[in-house]
């Protein structure tokens, strides 16, 4: 076994591996960007080298420096983790050919998978069952306009390198194609350096099945069974777990023999998956099912088979990859229970699933009841330069009505602040009715957006108790006569309005006080009594209107966050000596939403723009983004140029005022 390994990578995956590499007694080497020299990762490898600047191309992504820090630092083999250069065959041959074990599989194997028209070629010949399209070399626009309408719509464009759905556009309409194509190839070529694309057909009930192989060095090649990951949104998982709802055995073997075959045709070793995507329009069947493209690394979601076999994935990695057989064999592996697993990003599921920037201010999960994969802490900034994961959160239960009810359970009772994070949107995703019968599929987040997403204002009492927050917390003097009579003040009782903000309005309370932390608060023509029972270090018990509750608040910078009865709300305070007290926006002002590239301006001065036209499109962590005119009217300017790098809240465009 290993003595000393270098991880190559960071954040959430760096951490997974670096902690079953301290359980089997193997130093570790971390190596970060300029970005994350205090990050979680750096701080728990036993050394940490340093890459460059924050720039991927210049840190992460660079092979000459990571294989220069493993043998600077005496490392045996490298774990790439996933992303960056995880599945690159240029990358596995330079570590090889520094004398340093790649762990993972060989680069021909990577090589044979790493383009998905020529994997998908590939499993032809070995018999294994592809999605119905065009994945050949002809590149050209008409000639593939002409095999999508043989191949009939609606189809799918996909960028044949790379995944996590870029370069992927669904195309409903003939006359939509050339369109869709020219924005798939560019996304394409952003993220992988390679603009060539193939076509599938889009099933319209799809559900997204993959299957867990593992090869070994000595010829062996098992599965560990299969991994649900429907619940999409921009063609990347939300919600995995293991095993699929509904599977039977016959479909399982079905399956599963066709992921091993797909390993052995291209002599693999190591941790991959076999992705497959199945028509379900007439529910599971093992003739309706397709290959898609497999994963020559460890997935995001490998927990959930982690949790159902009991098998540390990253172990075995280790052992196959320091020359050992695979520790079980096929009929020695079983199913235990059932698991999710959830991602959570920073990101704004209200405004189109926006990645978010900020600094994470505080950052709590349930102590027992779920596992948290994380590489992030209190007072970390998620940046614009990498991928805005925060954690996994995984859960476990005997069967899959228990291990989703921990699911919701876990999320509710987790909180995090100093950005925003899908958080309610994984909670109300994890009770939506399809998802909890066990009929998932592609499709059911975008069919169910407006509700998922639905932003709903918070309650009088949470509007209350956050004015009452909002003061701030007094402190009492043992002793202090006037403390006693807590807000005190002659002829009355204190009081004070206070101004909140929030998604969905706006409100203005008139707080009275009645004593040491006991307040009657005005809102309209109503009184709700509010009575700090104790203050906590990140809130407090109150008792409001007759109820007591709990809550996590945060207020710093204008800004509150209260967490109560599983919602975070986010209340704004505002100056109150601006004149701009209710911030009005009539609609005339389209700003960046967040850091970025300004690739392509489509509009220009004077122009008459309808609402939802799309005038700027922008580049930002891995993703391209089309910002679309916010009414109807006419362009007055256009405040960017193309390849301008703008701030969060930059002004892009605006329109000329609406005539009264």
């Amino acid at each position: 076994m290993f003595q000393k390994i270098l991880v190559a990578n960071r954040g959430e995956i760096a951490c997974r591996v670096i902690r079953t590499a301290r359980r089997m007694g193997i130093a570790t080497v971390g190596v970060y960007s300029d970005a994350d020299v205090g990050a979680l990762h750096v701080e728990m490898a036993d050394e940490a080298v340093r890459l460059g600047p924050p720039a991927a191309q210049e840190s992460y992504l660079s092979t000459e420096r990571i294989v220069a820090a493993a043998q600077r630092t005496g490392a045996e083999a490298i774990h790439p983790g996933y992303g960056f250069l995880s599945e690159n065959a240029d990358f596995a041959e330079a570590v090889e050919a520094a004398g340093i074990i790649f762990i993972g599989p060989q680069p021909s194997s990577i090589r044979a998978m790493g383009l998905k028209d020529a994997a998908k070629a590939l499993m032809e010949q070995a018999g294994v069952p592809v999605v119905p399209g065009y994945h050949g070399h002809d590149q050209r626009d008409g000639f593939l306009a002409d095999q999508a309408a043989l191949i009939g719509y609606p189809i799918l464009i996909k960028a044949r390198a790379g995944g996590g759905g870029k370069g992927m556009r669904r195309v409903d309409r003939e006359e939509d194609f050339l369109e869709a194509l020219v924005a798939a190839r560019r996304e394409a070529k952003a993220a992988f350096g390679d603009d060539g694309i193939l076509l599938e057909r889009y099933l319209l009930q799809p559900r997204h099945i993959e299957v867990q192989i593992f090869g070994d060095r000595h010829g062996s090649v098992i599965h560990l069974f299969e991994r649900d990951c429907s619940l999409q949104r921009r063609h990347q998982k939300v919600i995995e777990e293991a095993p699929a709802p509904g599977m039977t055995a016959d479909m399982r073997w079905t399956m599963g023999e066709a992921a091993v075959r797909a390993a052995r045709v291209i002599g693999y070793r190591g941790a991959g998956t076999v992705e497959f995507i199945a028509d379900v329009s007439n529910g599971l069947l093992p003739d309706r099912f397709y290959f898609m493209e497999m994963n020559t690394r460890l997935q995001v979601e490998h927990p959930v088979t982690e949790a159902i076999t009991g098998i540390d994935l990253v172990e075995w990695q280790l052992r196959v990859a320091a020359g050992e057989p695979l520790p079980k064999t096929q009929p020695e592996l079983e199913i235990y229970g059932w698991a999710f697993e959830a991602r959570i990003y920073a990101e704004d599921a209200s405004k189109g699933f926006l990645p978010a920037t900020g600094t994470i201010g505080q950052l709590s999960f349930p102590d027992v009841s779920a596992r948290v994969d994380t590489g992030a802490r209190a007072g970390d900034a998620i940046s614009a330069y990498y991928d805005p994961l925060i954690a996994k959160m995984i859960v476990h239960g005997p069967n899959r009505a228990s291990a989703l009810s921990r699911l919701t359970r876990a999320l509710r009772a987790s909180h995090i602040t100093g950005v925003t994070t899908n958080l309610e949107f994984l909670a109300q995703l994890s009770t939506q009715d399809e998802f909890v019968s066990g009929h998932p599929d592609t499709g059911l987040i975008d069919r169910n957006v407006q509700y998922l997403t639905a932003v709903r204002p918070p309650e009088d009492v949470a509007i209350a108790l956050a004015a009452v927050l909002s003061l701030g917390t007094p402190k009492r003097q043992a002793g202090n006569p006037w403390q006693t009579l807590g807000y005190w003040q002659l002829w009355s009782d204190m009081q004070r309005i206070v101004t909140l903000q929030y998604e969905g309005g706006h409100s203005s309370l008139r707080i009275a006080a009645r004593g040491f932390d006991f307040f009657a608060v005005h809102d309209g023509n109503r009184v709700i009594p509010v009575k700090i029972v104790s203050r906590l270090d990140d809130g407090c018990r109150a008792e409001v209107d007759g109820r007591q509750i709990e809550v996590k608040a945060t207020l710093a910078a204008h800004h509150l966050v209260l967490r109560m009865d599983s919602r975070t709300h986010v209340f704004r305070l505002p100056d109150p000596l601006s004149a701009d007290v209710e911030d009005v926006v009539d609609g005339s002002r389209l700003t960046a939403p967040m850091p970025g590239f300004v690739k392509i301006v489509r509009t220009q001065p004077n122009a008459v723009v309808s609402k939802g036209a799309p005038l700027v499109v922008m580049e930002a962590m891995k993703m391209e983004l089309t910002l679309v005119a916010p009414r109807d009217g006419t362009i007055e300017a256009v405040e960017v140029n193309e390849g301008q790098q703008v701030e969060e809240g930059a002004l892009l465009v605006t329109l000329k005022a609406e005539e009264a």
